[in-house]
């Protein structure tokens, strides 16, 4: 592990961008075989029954070309603009993400994915789902975001967020997909506090120190 982590610190850029390529294909199985999304129109995939692998291509696509890149130089320019873990700095942080990077990512999402369908509109599925997406991910996102702006190392902000995007990609490729989105909402709720309880609280609260100060995620420190 300490090996691993330090391969992962020496070429962070490749590190991040492989893995949150993953997740972003992880996130469209996952929708695919628990919520039963309906796959693209167009789709000619007949290698399996319950999962159209060139649906989940187009969604890794996206998040290679787009979100990985877009997250990792994002992260990499708000700690500079906004440096430190305070309450002060973290705020602004989570506010000017939303305000700039939400947006953004959940546009090129729907706008990107509707491009490699070939879609006569590519702006029609952002439309219609645009501010669904927008106003669960401000809640969302806000949470998770001062999570990590505040307790992960900047060198590993971009696999957390990936890590926290494999759930809300989930949702947004429900969502895109046809699945329907209260019973979606339900899911991202429960999955989002099964986090909270089980991967995020224990290791902040086992690293805070005798004098109450916090100190990094233990599993990234």
């Amino acid at each position: 592990m300490n090996r691993a982590w330090a391969v992962f610190k020496a070429h962070p850029y490749i590190g991040n961008i492989l893995g949150y390529t993953t997740l972003f294909a992880s996130a469209d199985l996952i929708q695919q075989s628990m919520l039963g999304g309906k796959p693209a129109a167009g789709s000619t995939s007949e290698d399996s029954a319950d999962v159209d692998w060139h649906q989940t291509a187009r969604v890794a696509t996206v998040g290679f070309c787009f979100h990985a890149n877009f997250n990792y130089h994002w992260l990499r320019g708000l700690e500079k603009m906004l440096p430190g873990g305070g309450v002060k700095a973290v705020t602004g942080k989570v506010v000017v993400d939303q305000l700039i990077a939400g947006p953004l990512t959940i546009s090129a999402f729907y706008i990107g994915l509707s491009l490699l369908e070939n879609k006569n509109d590519p702006l029609e599925d952002w439309r219609q789902k645009f501010w669904t997406s927008y106003k669960t991910g401000v809640v969302f996102w806000s949470t998770m975001q001062a999570v990590n702006f505040a307790f992960v190392p900047p060198v590993a902000r971009t696999v957390f967020l990936g890590g926290v995007a494999l759930v809300f990609t989930v949702f947004l490729s429900a969502l895109r997909f046809g699945v329907d989105h209260k019973s979606t909402l339900k899911w991202i709720k429960d999955v989002s506090y099964y986090l909270r309880s089980q991967f995020i609280l224990p290791p902040i609260l086992a690293c805070v120190s005798k004098d109450q100060k916090l100190l990094y995620l233990a599993p990234l420190a």
